[in-house]
């Protein structure tokens, strides 16, 4: 597993800094790092046997166009995307998200916007647990690793 310091510093922070400071947020960095631990330990941005693509396992038809395309997250997404030189279409920002982290953390962050409900408060997994999955939409959740994931963001962050 990753160091979260490291990420926190060298990814979340950054990625971050690409969007609206309104949108960091202690609860958003805790959420990013549980769903990053959750989804792929900050292991590997190719899921194993799967098409999801970066640390937050984003696949093309899924949270990649949701970005790109919802009207609370459109005009931020391509502001990102010019940042980060990537052309803002599916098709370029789904193979992206496997080399550029701060890309895929941005995403992330603009896919937990999308949420009309607010980002749960620290220290409720179970309120963090079904904010993840109503957002992510995970094929095969794992309920199981969740609070000692989340445990560790938290810790992370405080």
């Amino acid at each position: 597993m990753a160091d979260l310091d490291h990420i926190l510093s060298r990814v979340v922070g950054p990625g971050l800094a690409l969007l609206p400071s309104t949108m960091d947020t202690a609860k958003a960095r805790v959420l990013l790092l549980a769903i990053g631990l959750q989804e792929s330990r900050f292991e590997t941005r190719r899921q194993i046997g799967g098409p999801a693509r970066g640390f937050w396992q984003f696949e093309k038809g899924g949270g990649v166009v949701g970005v790109l395309t919802h009207p609370s997250t459109r005009k931020y997404a391509a502001d990102v995307c010019k940042e980060r030189g990537v052309e803002p279409t599916a098709a370029a920002v789904y193979p992206a998200l496997e080399r550029d982290d701060l890309l895929a953390c941005a995403f992330a962050r603009l896919l937990l916007f999308t949420d009309p409900k607010a980002i749960p408060a620290i220290g409720y997994p179970a309120a963090a647990w079904d904010y993840y999955v109503r957002n992510w939409r995970p094929g095969k959740p794992h309920r199981q690793t969740w609070d000692a994931l989340y445990a560790k963001a938290v810790g992370a962050v405080s």
